[in-house]
């Protein structure tokens, strides 16, 4: 295995690891980690995971972005972590000697992580020139699919509900009623009806996010007829789902082998 890292930005969170597994034609995960999009948690939630993928045959992306309270928030942690993926395709590229399966990208993310990863699969959605959005100047990467790990990707009801102290509001520097277009962009719920494919993996035993932000979002995107799924695991908490050696994180790799 081999590990390089490339910057797509000046600040000093604009990074991103790559680990390489031998072999050519490689698929990748992007590994978004989360903290509630504070700086207390970093990149070190996602490295034990990408490496772990490695020995799947997978190049993993673990990725670093500006987070509340040293620069992020609305837009500029969206932005980062899509011009993180997007930069796969160009400096990843290299670092990987070519090896790299540019049609065969997907996002895994815990928590604040997976409301990112999920976004990623929206961005075909979102309205010209907002964070992450697509344009006809910039190459982008697609991705095949997310799958979110106890998500928070109903950002006006995590608002409501207070989770992680206020974590939603502080990322939107406001509440949904008083800055609602930017809940819609940043809400995976709010895109539903794309196509994206998503699995939404949570415990029954967490008692950070509660199971009904993955339960609404699949809800909504098969009314609208995504192909999303939930895989509800009992006797899982939170953080178990980033244990390498737990079942949570098992079956959540599993889920995004399928997808790539």
């Amino acid at each position: 295995m081999q590990v390089g890292e490339f910057r797509y930005g000046h600040h000093p969170s604009q990074f991103a690891r790559i680990y390489l597994p031998p072999g050519n034609f490689l698929p990748v995960a992007v590994v978004v980690h989360g903290g509630f999009w504070r700086t207390k948690h970093g990149i070190e939630l996602a490295d034990p995971l990408a490496e772990d993928l490695t020995a799947y045959g997978v190049a993993a992306v673990a990725v670093e972005y500006r987070r509340v309270g040293a620069g992020g928030g609305w837009p500029t942690t969206m932005a980062d972590v899509a011009r993180a993926v997007d930069q796969i395709g160009t400096v990843g590229q290299d670092l990987a000697q070519g090896r790299l399966r540019l049609d065969r990208v997907a996002a895994v993310g815990h928590s604040a992580g997976g409301q990112l990863a999920t976004w990623l699969t929206h961005r075909r959605t979102l309205r010209a020139g907002t964070a992450g959005s697509i344009d006809n100047t910039t190459p982008w990467i697609p991705l095949r699919g997310a799958v979110s790990q106890a998500g928070v990707l109903d950002l006006k009801l995590a608002s409501a509900q207070h989770l992680g102290d206020g974590a939603v509001d502080d990322l939107m520097d406001g509440s949904g009623g008083s800055v609602p277009q930017r809940y819609h962009h940043s809400s995976p719920i709010a895109h539903v009806g794309d196509g994206a494919r998503v699995v939404c993996v949570h415990g029954e035993d967490d008692d950070v996010v509660p199971i009904e932000q993955s339960r609404r979002y699949v809800d909504a995107a098969v009314a609208a007829g995504d192909p999303a799924r939930l895989v509800a695991l009992s006797g899982v908490s939170h953080m178990d789902l980033v244990d390498p050696g737990h079942i949570g994180w098992q079956v959540s790799r599993d889920s995004l082998l399928q997808l790539i």
